[in-house]
């Protein structure tokens, strides 16, 4: 058995505008400098992703990307300062606050083997 916690972060009304999705998207924008590249790599279309990094900025109150128009193909997203930032910070929430599971998870998983060890000795009944 093992746990498995998805965390985000939500605005005043409850709406999500931060998870482990928007995090593989801004990944993919980092290294393809393109937000339809990001999208396209993550099976995605061009329109949702546009719409959760819109969603995101509206949360944080902060551009993410630095968008350019022009040049052959007329696209490219690069990430700002801020988001670089945010990342590295967002990561390491994600990764200290899933590790802080471990010890109540393995607790819950002891006190459910003896549960279930009584449930088995008294032929399904406790």
């Amino acid at each position: 058995m093992e746990l498995k916690a998805k965390l985000y972060l939500v605005d005043e009304e409850g709406n999500k505008f931060m998870g482990i999705g928007v995090l593989w998207l801004l990944e993919q924008v980092e290294q393809q400098n393109s937000l339809r590249k990001a999208a396209s790599a993550l099976g995605i279309s061009y329109s949702k992703a546009f719409a959760m990094v819109q969603n995101l900025e509206k949360g944080l109150g902060v551009p993410v990307l630095n968008r350019r128009k022009g040049g052959a193909n007329r696209e490219g997203a690069t990430l700002t300062e801020f988001a670089l930032q945010f990342l590295a910070l967002y990561r390491e929430f994600n990764k200290r606050a899933k590790g802080s599971l471990s010890t109540p998870f393995s607790r819950f998983k002891e006190e459910l083997g003896s549960l279930l060890e009584e449930y088995d000795e008294h032929g399904g009944e406790v």
